[in-house]
């Protein structure tokens, strides 16, 4: 009795499409990629057109100099900047972000999301997967995190490029867990704004693609041979991930969507001639031609004086002089995005989500600064509250939803859990959240726990 042909594509030795070296991501074969990824999906289904690109600030940005300034607050609470007025009546935002202030009818701030855990990883893990981490310490999540989901869940999608990249293999506390390696993301690693900026998994040099040629022209005549002989079906779906592989690394809706140089200098100007900028720009260029899900983190400024990523702690760095370099770059980057997400008619097809693992403290610690070696300003972990900005998505932008206490400490009004932010990015890629994974023993672990999507952006 013949296996079933989907327990043959799972069991099968690894085999080097092609023998061509240059057809590998990360050592594994990509045809090897598509075909595990293939073996675990959910059946098919109707997926709606519909992309995310989370901007993910790592270390936490501050709420309380971005999104939800407290001017009354005593000054040990309110801190140096002041809110300047936006486009939308009574929405406030901190004055080194005049150009969101240009957009704010095209985003919605959520100010009332909190969580419990207080460190990087474990705040990254609890706020990305919707469930508490097992060892909050630990680099990489014990449950899969949002991008690998939408991985898995939309690997029937084929547009001719990954359904999921990122910049790195996992956000500080992200991962994959339970649904392999194969649920990771694609990874653009260098920098958009080099003039040499390409992507080796996606651009083939001519030379290889004439000799890809003559060996697709061979391999032909031999799959037809192999096609008369099969006899359950299995060596139809190898033939049908080695193509999607082919179309990935020959298509030019691939090679053109990385394609980056392609965007006029005005644009690529709007966005910012830096590394958040162009990264920026890049995703919309991806989701526009057709990823799930592009995760982009902002860290690493390139800015004298400012700090890796956004965990300013006074030990770290000053805190007002460090985002009086960083905001800028943020506020251009994040700006432009969304006001290309409108103006290319996207914002039904495509929602946008900026934020990080969690808030900071809404008092301020002056500490002395490890380089600086003098007393200075900062702020401490705090998921007691944390700003999350939302554009697009066909959503009701234009607004501001929950609201937090005088000093910023805890959400006060319309109290929400991350896994209400989750299940409204399910529910927007045509995912159920109560669908199940069989965990590492065996047992079947819902995406979801808990949550439902937010009414107010409905």
């Amino acid at each position: 009795m013949s296996r079933p042909a989907n327990s043959i594509q799972v069991t099968q030795s690894r085999r080097s499409f092609l023998q061509a070296g240059f057809l590998t991501l990360g050592g594994l074969g990509l045809s090897d990629l598509l075909r595990l990824r293939e073996a675990a999906a959910s059946p098919a289904k109707t997926t709606p057109d519909t992309s995310v690109i989370l901007i993910w600030l790592q270390g936490g940005p501050s709420h309380m100099e971005t999104y939800d300034m407290k001017p009354n607050a005593p000054v040990e609470y309110r801190g140096e900047f002041n809110p300047i007025h936006t486009n939308v009546p009574g929405i406030d935002i901190c004055e080194h972000l005049p150009l969101h202030a240009k957009v704010a009818d095209r985003f919605t701030i959520i100010r009332s999301i909190s969580h419990g855990f207080a460190n990087h990883a474990g705040g990254a893990g609890r706020f990305l997967s919707g469930r508490d981490p097992l060892r909050p310490l630990e680099p990489i999540s014990q449950f899969p995190t949002i991008g690998p989901i939408v991985s898995k869940m939309r690997d029937h999608v084929n547009n001719g490029l990954p359904n999921y990249i990122g910049n790195q293999p996992r956000v500080y506390g992200g991962g994959s867990s339970y649904l392999g390696e194969a649920a990771l993301p694609f990874v653009v690693g260098s920098d958009p704004n080099l003039p040499n900026f390409q992507v080796p998994n996606i651009t083939i040099d001519n030379k290889l693609k004439d000799r890809l040629d003559d060996r697709v022209t061979l391999l032909t005549s031999f799959d037809q041979m192999r096609r008369d002989l099969d006899q359950n079906g299995s060596l139809k779906s190898i033939d049908k991930f080695n193509t999607r592989a082919l179309e990935m690394l020959t298509s030019d809706r691939a090679r053109n969507a990385f394609d980056i140089s392609q965007e006029s200098d005005a644009t690529r100007d709007k966005y910012g001639r830096h590394k958040w900028g162009q990264r920026a720009l890049l995703a919309r260029r991806l989701v526009e031609a057709g990823s799930s899900f592009v995760t982009m983190q902002m860290q690493n400024p390139g800015v004298k004086g400012c700090a890796g990523n956004w965990d300013i702690h006074a030990v770290n760095g000053h805190l007002y002089d460090d985002l009086r370099g960083r905001l800028p770059i943020f506020d251009r980057a994040v700006s432009a995005l969304i006001e290309d997400i409108y103006e290319r008619g996207l914002d039904k097809k495509v929602m946008v989500i900026v934020s990080g693992e969690f808030g900071r403290t809404p008092r301020i610690n002056p500490q002395k600064g490890t380089r600086s070696k003098v007393m200075q300003p900062g702020r401490d972990h705090w998921p007691g509250s944390m700003s999350v900005l939302v554009s697009g998505g066909g959503m009701k932008m234009g607004q501001v939803i929950g609201s937090t206490t005088s000093n910023g400490a805890y959400a006060k009004d319309n109290k929400l859990d991350p896994n209400d932010l989750l299940s409204t990015v399910y529910r927007f890629l045509g995912i159920d959240q109560n669908h199940a994974f069989l965990d590492h023993s065996g047992r079947p672990m819902p995406i979801l726990p808990k949550g439902k999507p937010i009414a107010e952006l409905s």
